[in-house]
């Protein structure tokens, strides 16, 4: 269930992405940051209360911590898309995955001892490896000599994202539903998004083009309760490489919707992506002990 859950967040924020791409066009990134914040704030607003969750919390410094990290890996992921190449940006940033696959290594290398780890989550760290693979193959980065600040910046939206994932897991841990950890991430796009448009400026609500804001913020709802729960209740690096199939699903949707078209070296790191993502799950079945670093 763990996986499926990672899949269809995959599937809701790959169908997200294709709805800003329509909105870019009249908005501008921060504006649609606030106001998929919003929209995200007021659907779980009425989703808690018919649920009977509070959103009071007991941790707040932890929330405060996981929407910091997520504010500003957003911010970077779109400082690099707008001033390197789209592919490069997007690699960048997908490379969460094999932070977070890191982090987990290496705690476990420094809390369990040399040998154990090795053995136990070494295949499994290998198919994150795979999945980046697959991913670059898809998108072919570029960089040139003048983007090499943005690349940093780029690198850094990666660090950031794996930091956020991993916070996300340490508050299931400490007790808190999906839609409490969802709201406060929501509550802190927001304020960020309209710091950004202090400087960036407000564009008008026109129709029918303001319409595109709705499905994106109730999409990345979706996809952010949908995250939530599987890093919560999964093997963080089974979900972490798992996340990698929102590439395919990208990629499907610009063959279809965009026109797009895919060389076989795409079709061939696309099916590397759908392996590995098999092959962590059938790994996961095995003894792989928790990682330290998700109790943090």
């Amino acid at each position: 269930m763990q996986a499926l859950w990672m899949l269809l967040a995959s599937l809701f924020f790959a169908s997200m992405g294709v709805c800003i791409k329509f909105a870019s066009t009249h908005f501008n990134s921060f504006e649609i940051v606030a106001y998929r914040g919003v929209i995200g704030m007021l659907f779980l607003l009425g989703f808690t209360r018919a649920r009977g969750i509070s959103l009071r919390t007991q941790v707040p410094m932890m929330h405060f911590w996981r929407s910091v990290v997520g504010t500003i890996a957003l911010t970077s992921w779109f400082y690099a898309i707008a001033v390197l190449p789209l592919a490069t940006a997007v690699t960048l940033n997908y490379m969460s995955s094999v932070w977070i696959a890191a982090f987990l290594l290496g705690g476990a290398l420094l809390m369990q001892g040399r040998n154990a780890p090795i053995r136990r989550q070494g295949p499994l760290f290998l198919t994150v490896l795979a999945g980046f693979a697959g991913v670059a193959m898809m998108l072919r980065p570029t960089l040139n000599e003048d983007q090499v600040v943005g690349a940093l910046v780029g690198l850094l939206s990666g660090v950031f994202s794996a930091f956020a994932y991993l916070q996300v897991a340490a508050l299931s841990r400490a007790g808190e539903p999906e839609s409490r950890t969802v709201f406060y991430f929501s509550l802190g796009a927001v304020v960020a998004g309209l710091l950004g448009m202090v400087f960036m400026g407000v564009s008008p609500l026109r129709w029918p083009t303001a319409l595109w804001l709705l499905p994106i913020g109730l999409l990345a709802v979706f996809g952010q309760l949908c995250m939530t729960r599987a890093y919560a209740r999964g093997a963080t690096m089974v979900v972490a490489n798992l996340q990698y199939t929102g590439i395919v699903f990208a990629g499907l949707f610009g063959i279809t919707i965009f026109g797009d078209q895919l060389p076989l070296i795409g079709w061939l790191g696309m099916a590397l992506i759908i392996a590995s993502g098999i092959t962590a799950t059938v790994l996961r079945t095995r003894a792989v002990p928790n990682a330290p670093a998700e109790e943090h």
